[in-house]
């Protein structure tokens, strides 16, 4: 059989390493826009005068997107192909960046949930063609470390964001509820309207960088599946026959929720509990977002000698350890230990979703789908994190949510990946 990254090598200078790169640039662009989020949320808050809840209801509208448009692009895919689902979620991304423009210019906070909304439906079609078709372009051995590295990218994008985001969105002199509330009517307007207008830029670049990808993918060559010749229609839901699918979109539940709760309250968290201001606390974003990035990495080289359900065991005590700390101590160590978390979160996502889809054969397309959908973890549980912090008062409560989390997705990396009646590997031409 050979090694089986020289076989992945192999495969790259046969076909062409083409498909590669376009593939890893999506989970950049998704990466970098999710990671937008944790700016976006204490910006709008401050802007909007909203409590915790109603800003917590960015991720909402983000993850909902997911939850309503993963099984409709497993469809899209089983009809249409991999290339044609991609090319839909572009077009949706594009759009829903171009919204922010309206948005700022109508003032409406429900504007812009409803522009992250059609963003969301994008990525959730992107999401649910690239992750499995990540797997897929090499050898079966080796799928969940080309994952892993292909997330690799999206950690890249979380470094890079919440930097660049604070640069363009925040304010240099923000101010307080209770100077806002001072103002008169026409001086609130106008305040609002210099907020909202500041993420109009940000948005038309990444939607403008978005359709020059779509123009690329419109035009390349690249390889599809070939399902089984015996393949057969079945339904969507079917696919949860495999046991540890039905792991893995339980997991990937408490996967994505926890992952926002710790990512996108970041901002918020470093002012509340570290006492540290916006404009510093993004740096700390950023710093979270390059543990991200370098755990993805570091995880892809690990899984080389560790194999992948030990591994995502290993990180998923540490986080427990680490969201004891959070909620416990005091002052910048807690802080210190949200961005460790984010190192030992980095490899979960791409490990759950390959783990879960592997050995489905035929049933991949309608499994990624199911995987992606249970991504409205990320719209089901900041608000419990939210309401915990506003009822308590204390911020650092709420990280029991992201605890509980971390402790199912180690019961997932102890017992419920364990595929039964494993299917054939599915190829591609």
């Amino acid at each position: 059989m050979g090694n089986p990254r020289d076989q992945s090598l192999c495969y790259m200078k046969q076909k062409s390493i083409l498909p590669f790169i376009l593939i890893y640039s999506l989970f950049f662009f998704w990466g970098f826009i999710h990671n937008l989020d944790p700016i976006l949320i204490p910006h709008l808050r401050r802007a909007f005068s909203l409590n915790t809840v109603e800003a917590s209801l960015v991720d909402s509208a983000v993850y909902i997107g997911y939850f309503l448009m993963a099984l409709p692009a497993g469809m899209i895919m089983r009809k249409y192909g991999y290339k044609t689902g991609i090319l839909t979620g572009l077009a949706l991304f594009a759009t829903g960046c171009f919204l922010f423009v309206p948005a700022a210019n109508t003032m409406q906070y429900a504007f812009f949930l409803s522009a992250l909304f059609v963003v969301a439906c994008g990525i959730a079609i992107l999401e649910t063609a690239a992750n499995p078709y990540a797997t897929i372009l090499g050898s079966p051995e080796t799928s969940t470390q080309r994952l892993n590295f292909a997330q690799s990218f999206n950690g890249l994008a979380a470094f890079i964001a919440p930097i660049l985001g604070a640069r363009f969105i925040l304010s240099k002199n923000p101010l307080s509820s209770g100077q806002i509330n001072a103002m008169t009517q026409q001086g609130r307007e106008a305040y609002l309207l210099a907020e909202t207008s500041t993420v109009k830029l940000p948005y038309i670049i990444l939607g403008l960088a978005i359709l020059v990808v779509f123009s690329v993918f419109f035009f390349a060559k690249l390889p599809d599946q070939k399902e089984s010749d015996d393949s057969r229609e079945t339904g969507v839901f079917h696919a949860l026959r495999h046991s540890h699918l039905s792991w893995a979109v339980a997991a990937q539940f408490f996967y994505v929720g926890a992952q926002v709760c710790v990512l996108s309250f970041i901002v918020l968290f470093a002012t509340r509990a570290a006492g540290i201001s916006e404009k510093n606390a993004a740096n700390y974003s950023g710093a979270a977002g390059l543990a991200f990035m370098l755990g993805r990495f570091i995880g892809t080289f690990f899984m080389r000698y560790i194999t992948p359900p030990r591994l995502l065991a290993i990180y998923s005590v540490m986080c427990i350890l680490l969201t004891l700390i959070t909620i416990f101590a005091s002052g910048i160590i807690t802080l210190y230990a949200i961005i460790g978390m984010a190192f030992f979160m980095s490899i979960m996502f791409p490990t759950i979703f390959a783990l879960g889809i592997h050995g489905l054969g035929d049933d991949t397309k309608s499994g990624s789908g199911l995987i992606i959908m249970s991504i409205v973890g990320g719209a089901a549980l900041p608000p419990v994190l939210a309401l915990i912090a506003d009822r308590t008062g204390n911020i650092q409560n709420g990280y029991v949510v992201p605890m509980i989390c971390f402790g199912f997705i180690l019961l997932f990396a102890l017992k419920g990946y364990k595929v039964k009646n494993l299917k054939p590997v599915l190829k591609i031409s």
